[in-house]
C-alpha cells in the first residue's frame, strides 16, 4: 500500500495520518493476541477467596478493556461457588481495574487532568487513542488516579539533605468556586441566604460565598544565604537583577487540600519536616503571612512535635501593608510613597519593630490633616497589623538576613497559583469536592516530580485493593504454567 502510485504522491501530513489511525490499529491487534495467548495458556488452579470459601466451578469468562489502542476482549477461567462473588486469577496476573478503561488510559487521564478541563480532555483521549470517553468518565478516572496519594507520602522513603541546610515549611490558603452542596457548612448557609442581586452577574459580595479554601503547604531544603538590608531593598526596587551566588530551593515537595482542614494540611507539612530530619539537626523555619489561625496551628504543631522552630512574617506581606498606609498619605502609588515605603522597610529589615513603624506611620498621618476617611481606616488597618504583638515578633528581620535565613514566601505562592489558580480558577468552572480534590493530588505530583514514582505506587496499590485483598492470605494463584528453562549455548 506504501509503495502504491497513490501513496507515494500524498503528501506528509496525510501520511502520518493515516499511519497513526493503522499503527494503532496494528498494535490492537498485537494486544489481542498477546491476550488470546495468555487465555489459551491458563491452567485450572485450587482457587480460595479471602472468605475462606474455596470456588469449586470453573467456566469461561470474558471481559472488554479499553485501552490506548483501542478496545479489547480478555478472555479467562472464573471461579464460582454458590454466595460468593466469582474471582478470575488471570485479572490478578493482568492487574486489571475493575471499571472498563485500562491503567494506560487512566494515567493519560490523569495527566491530562492535571493541566486541561475536563472537556479538553475528553478530546485529547479521542485524538490520541480514537476513543471516546465521557467528561464523568474523566472526573471518575482522575479520582481513582489520585486516591493513594498520602499513603504514597507516607510510606515514600524520607530523603535525607544536607545537615547544614535549612529546613522550611510554609503554608498558605487559596480560594476555589464550588458547587453550593460541597461549600463548607457556614459559606453554604451564607449562600443560600443571600439574593442576587442582579439577573446577569454576581456582585462582589455574592462572590465571597462561592469559594471553599484550599490550604496550600510546602516544604523544601535551601543553603543558608546571608544577606544586608541593601541587597534585600535593591532587589526589591530592581526585580530584573537575580543574584546568580543565591541558592535555589532542593527537595521541594508542594501539595493543597481544599478537602482537609487547614490544620490536617499543616500537620502534614510538619510530619513531613519530621521524615527528613527526625534527629532535630537542622534548623526549621516556618514562613507565613500572620494569619491568626495559621499561626496557632504552626505553633501547636511545632509544640506537639517536640521542635523549636524559627516563624518568620513574609516580608512581601508586610510590604503591602506599608504600601497600603503609603498610598493613603500620598494619594496613591507615586515615587514619593516608593520613597517612603523604602525608608519603612529599611527600619524593620535593620531592627526597628513593627510597633515602632505603626508609630512612625502614625505620625505622619497627624501632619495631615486633609486626610479622608478611607485613608484613615487605611492607615488604621496598616498600623494593626504591624503593631500587631503575635506578628511583631516574627518580623525580626535583621537577625533572619544575619542567619541567612528566607524572609520572603515566594515558593509558597508561587505554588498558590501554580498548583491551585492556574488550573482551578478557570472562567465558569464551579467544581465538585473530590473532583477538585483528585486535580489539586494530581497538579501536586507533577509540581513536585513525584508522578512517575507515585504512579509505580499506585500499580502496586492497586493489585492489593483489587485482586490481593480477595484471595485467602493475600496469594494470587498463578494461572500460567511455569516458564520454559532457557537454553544457554556453550562453545
Amino acid at each position: 500500500m506504501l509503495t502504491s502510485d497513490d501513496m507515494v504522491r500524498k503528501e506528509h501530513s496525510e501520511l502520518e495520518e493515516m499511519l497513526h489511525a493503522q499503527g494503532r490499529e496494528w498494535a490492537r491487534l498485537m494486544l489481542e493476541e498477546n491476550l488470546r495467548l495468555r487465555a489459551q495458556l491458563e491452567q485450572r488452579r485450587a482457587v480460595t477467596g479471602a472468605d475462606g470459601v474455596e470456588r469449586t466451578t470453573v467456566r469461561d469468562s470474558d471481559r472488554h478493556l479499553e485501552t490506548l489502542v483501542g478496545r479489547v476482549p480478555v478472555d479467562r477461567l472464573a471461579y464460582r461457588e454458590p454466595g460468593s462473588e466469582d474471582l478470575h486469577p488471570m485479572d490478578a496476573s493482568l492487574n486489571l481495574p475493575r471499571e472498563t478503561y485500562s491503567h494506560g488510559m487512566r494515567r493519560l487521564v490523569a495527566k491530562e487532568a492535571a493541566k486541561s478541563s475536563f472537556d479538553e480532555v475528553v478530546e485529547t483521549v479521542r485524538d490520541f487513542t480514537g476513543t471516546t470517553v465521557g467528561k464523568r468518565q474523566v472526573e471518575e478516572m482522575a479520582i481513582r488516579a489520585a486516591q493513594d496519594f498520602d499513603a504514597f507520602y507516607e510510606h515514600r522513603a524520607a530523603s535525607r539533605d544536607h545537615a547544614e541546610d535549612l529546613l522550611i515549611i510554609s503554608t498558605d490558603g487559596k480560594g476555589i468556586v464550588m458547587r453550593n452542596e460541597d461549600l463548607r457548612e457556614g459559606t453554604r448557609l451564607k449562600a443560600e441566604q443571600s439574593a442576587h442581586k442582579l439577573s446577569t452577574r454576581l456582585t462582589p459580595g455574592e462572590k465571597a460565598n462561592r469559594k471553599r479554601m484550599a490550604q496550600v503547604a510546602t516544604v523544601y531544603s535551601i543553603a543558608p544565604f546571608v544577606r544586608s538590608p541593601s541587597d534585600i531593598l535593591h532587589s526589591l526596587r530592581d526585580a530584573t537583577e537575580v543574584n546568580t551566588k543565591r541558592p535555589r530551593p532542593t527537595e521541594k515537595r508542594v501539595w493543597a487540600s481544599v478537602e482537609k482542614s487547614s490544620r490536617s494540611v499543616i500537620r502534614e507539612a510538619f510530619e513531613e519536616a519530621d521524615r527528613r530530619d527526625p534527629d532535630r539537626k537542622r534548623r526549621w523555619v516556618v514562613l507565613v503571612d500572620g494569619e491568626k489561625n495559621q499561626l496557632r496551628a504552626v505553633k501547636a504543631e511545632a509544640k506537639r512535635l517536640g521542635v523549636e522552630v524559627t516563624i518568620i512574617a513574609d516580608v512581601i506581606h508586610v510590604l503591602e501593608y506599608l504600601w497600603a498606609a503609603a498610598r493613603a498619605l500620598f494619594d496613591g502609588s507615586n515615587a514619593k510613597a516608593e520613597k517612603w515605603v523604602a525608608d519603612r522597610l529599611q527600619a524593620l529589615l535593620t531592627g526597628k519593630s513593627g510597633g515602632d513603624v505603626a508609630k512612625t506611620i502614625r505620625w505622619w498621618e497627624s501632619r495631615d490633616g486633609a486626610l479622608s476617611e478611607a485613608a484613615h481606616k487605611a492607615i488604621a488597618k496598616s498600623c494593626t497589623y504591624l503593631a500587631d504583638r503575635t506578628r511583631t515578633r516574627l518580623m525580626r528581620y535583621d537577625a533572619a538576613l544575619r542567619d541567612g535565613l528566607p524572609i520572603a514566601t515566594g515558593v509558597i505562592e508561587g505554588a498558590c497559583r501554580h498548583v491551585v489558580k492556574d488550573r482551578m480558577d478557570r472562567t465558569g468552572a464551579r467544581w465538585s469536592l473530590t473532583g477538585a480534590e483528585a486535580v489539586l493530588r494530581l497538579r501536586a505530583l507533577r509540581a513536585s516530580k513525584d508522578f512517575d514514582a507515585y504512579w509505580v505506587f499506585h500499580l502496586e496499590q492497586e493489585k492489593l485493593r483489587n485482586h490481593a485483598s480477595r484471595y485467602e492470605e493475600g496469594v494470587i494463584p498463578e494461572p500460567l504454567p511455569p516458564p520454559k528453562p532457557r537454553l544457554r549455548m556453550v562453545k
